[in-house]
């Protein structure tokens, strides 16, 4: 576990709502000059705390108004391996997020689709023929608000 003092965690706190900000406009802020700004997310990279900067595209404006997130339950778990579904699931376009989890369903996917009926095409003609896919449930999301984290 990698130790962090405050100004660590306030940098993980912003670069968590904006990773586009400048280590500039971030020194400025946290009262840090912006080589120590710099070498400070740097070493954070460095030790895998931060494991890259990502860009958040707005699936709506995209043309996608619908996102669904589907549990999926293996139907014949010792006759299809779980390398052989997450190969197939990550082909699919339209699915943004795929996660292996513990509990009802073995995977979580996150969804987008144009509207309801293209998701029902996505669902029927891609996700429901993948290798082992049996029980699916699919919950449709109405908001969302993107927190910065645990710290």
């Amino acid at each position: 576990m990698t130790r962090l003092d405050d100004t660590d965690a306030r940098l993980l706190r912003a670069l968590a709502r904006d990773a586009g900000q400048s280590t500039a406009a971030l020194g400025q802020r946290f009262g840090l000059s912006q080589p120590a700004t710099w070498r400070r997310i740097r070493r954070l990279e460095e030790a895998g705390v931060i494991r890259g900067r990502h860009l958040k595209l707005d699936a709506e404006k995209l043309g996608f108004g619908v996102t669904v997130f589907l549990g999926v339950k293996l139907a014949l778990r010792g006759r299809v391996s779980l390398e052989d579904f997450e190969r197939a699931v990550t082909a699919i376009p339209e699915v943004q997020t795929v996660e292996h989890v513990l509990g009802l369903y073995d995977y979580r996917l996150r969804v987008v689709a144009r509207n309801l009926p293209d998701f029902e095409r996505v669902l029927r003609r891609r996700i429901m023929t993948l290798p082992g896919a049996g029980e699916v449930e699919a919950n449709v999301l109405l908001s969302e608000e993107r927190l910065a984290g645990p710290l």
